[in-house]
């Protein structure tokens, strides 16, 4: 009797067959699969694409800005006339806006003040390169400052020796320095170091011009002369009324 790995007892149909192929010889075959239909042919060619329109051309030339080329700036210079020329008188104690962010980059002077209230003053920077606004303290004003365009190193403290704040800042930054801290900013940048600021309460005149850090220097000398008081009169001399 030849082996057969089907699991059938003795006198069972088949057993006893011959293995054929690893089927039992007495299971009948199964039946063939029927052949799959034959895949359509892939298109040969595919239909065009629509030509797409030509880009019109750029114009060979560019109206003229009116008013010339450039325009006058607030101190004399002149600007690109491609951008909107912003007012820069102080419009304080009345209803204004203003595009702060064009007028700081506008301005070229040291100092510019463009709306000075009763509690707070607007006033524009522009710091030369390697200059400074110059070691300050306000006793009794906080300030705000925001750089729009440059690079600057700030640096403030409790006394004019101890400035142990030290940041590096630039465009879009925001410095708020405290009432009765010492305080200065330097540009450390290659272009005019652009920025605005707001004193709370007004710290200068209102319409305050000054085109140089020398001028402001003397203005503000000037306005200490004008507030401190006059000597006192020589022993036996009586001062004129």
């Amino acid at each position: 009797m030849t082996w057969n790995p089907c699991h059938c007892g003795s006198g069972a149909s088949g057993y006893g067959a011959s293995y054929q192929g690893g089927y039992h010889a007495a299971y009948p075959a199964y039946p063939a699969y029927p052949s799959h239909p034959a895949y359509p042919a892939y298109p040969t060619t595919y239909p065009a694409q629509p030509a797409y329109s030509a880009y019109p051309a750029y114009p060979a030339t560019y109206p003229a800005q009116g008013g010339g080329p450039y325009v006058q700036g607030p101190s004399g210079e002149t600007l690109p006339n491609d951008r909107q020329f912003q007012d820069l008188r102080d419009y304080g104690g009345n209803p204004h806006v203003i595009d702060i962010s064009e007028a700081a980059e506008q301005n070229t002077d040291f100092r510019r003040a463009i709306w000075t209230g009763r509690h707070l003053q607007v006033v524009l920077m522009s710091i030369p390169p390697g200059a400074d606004i110059g070691l300050e303290v306000h006793p009794n004003v906080d300030q705000f400052i925001r750089i729009e365009e440059g690079y600057a190193l700030v640096q403030m403290g409790p006394a004019r020796n101890r400035l142990t704040f030290v940041r590096r800042v630039s465009d879009d930054d925001a410095i708020m320095i405290p009432a009765g801290t010492w305080h200065n900013v330097t540009n450390i940048g290659p272009r005019p170091l652009k920025l605005y600021t707001i004193y709370a309460p007004p710290e200068h005149p209102f319409g305050t011009v000054h085109r140089t850090k020398a001028e402001a220097e003397a203005a503000e000398q000037g306005q200490r002369s004008e507030t401190e008081d006059p000597e006192p009169a020589a022993s036996g001399i009586t001062a004129s009324p």
